[in-house]
C-alpha cells in the first residue's frame, strides 16, 4: 500500500464548516420530520445541554446527551435527512470556511491523507467529507440496534481526549508516517489534544486558549471560537 507523507486533521464545526452541524441538523431533522412538537424537542435538548455546560461538565458530557435525543430514530431515515440537509446547506458560498478548505485542497495536491475529526456524527460528517475527499472520518459514533439509535454512544464521544485517541489510533495503521510530521486544524479548547498530537497545529480564529497552549501554530481566519460539542 502507497503510504502518504503524512495525515492531515481537521475538525468539522466552525473549522472547515461555518455552522454547528450538530445543532443546525438537529433542528433542520426534528423540525422537518416532526413540526411543532419536534421544535420542542429539539429546543428542551438544546436547553439540556447548555445547562451541563454553564454547569461546568465536560463537553463529553454534553455530547452524550446530545444523542440521547435521536433515541428511537431510524437510521436509514437520518441518514436520508442529513443528504438533505448537506444538499441545503452546502449550496450557500458561506458553507465551508475558504481558508481552510483551501488549505485542505493544497495539502491533498501534495499528496496528504485527510481526516476529518468531529464530534458530530456519521449522518451528517460523511456528506461532507465525500464532498472534499477526505480519505478518513473520526466522529462520535451513536449506537444503533436493528436499525435503530438507542440514545447511547458506542465507545467514546470523539471530542477533546477521544479526538487525540482516535488520532492515534489512526496513525497506528500508518507506521510510515509520524505525527510529528503531521498536520492539525482545530478551531476550540477542545480541539487541543488533537492539535498537541501532531507537529504542525493550525488555530482557526484564533483563539487565545488554544494559541497559548500550541507556541507557534500557524493561524486561520475562520468563523472564531465558540463553545463546541
Amino acid at each position: 500500500m502507497c503510504c502518504p507523507s503524512r495525515l492531515v486533521f481537521s475538525d468539522v464545526d466552525e473549522t472547515l464548516i461555518s455552522v454547528k452541524s450538530l445543532f443546525d441538523f438537529l433542528d433542520f431533522y426534528f423540525t422537518g420530520r416532526y413540526g411543532a412538537d419536534g421544535i420542542r424537542h429539539a429546543a428542551e435538548t438544546r436547553r439540556r445541554i447548555a445547562a451541563l455546560i454553564g454547569g461546568g461538565s465536560p463537553r463529553e458530557v454534553a455530547n452524550r446527551v446530545y444523542y440521547e435525543a435521536w433515541r428511537g430514530e431510524q437510521l436509514d431515515v437520518v441518514t436520508g435527512w442529513g443528504a438533505r440537509w448537506f444538499s441545503l446547506r452546502s449550496s450557500s458560498e458561506r458553507f465551508y470556511v475558504p481558508a481552510v478548505l483551501a488549505a485542505l485542497r493544497k495539502h491533498q495536491e501534495n499528496g496528504d491523507c485527510i481526516v476529518l475529526v468531529s464530534g458530530s456524527f456519521a449522518a451528517v460528517v460523511d456528506p461532507i467529507a465525500a464532498d472534499i475527499g477526505a480519505d478518513h472520518v473520526l466522529c462520535t459514533r451513536p449506537e444503533v440496534r436493528d436499525g435503530i439509535f438507542t440514545g447511547s454512544v458506542a465507545g467514546e464521544p470523539c471530542i477533546g481526549e477521544g479526538k487525540r485517541r482516535a488520532v492515534r489510533d489512526l496513525a497506528k495503521g500508518y507506521p510510515c508516517i509520524n505525527l510529528t510530521d503531521c498536520h492539525g486544524y482545530g478551531d476550540h479548547p477542545s480541539d487541543l489534544p488533537m492539535l498537541t498530537e501532531v507537529g504542525h497545529p493550525v488555530v482557526v480564529g484564533g483563539s487565545p486558549e488554544l494559541l497559548a497552549e500550541t507556541v507557534g501554530a500557524r493561524v486561520l481566519m475562520g468563523t472564531g471560537p465558540t463553545d463546541a460539542l
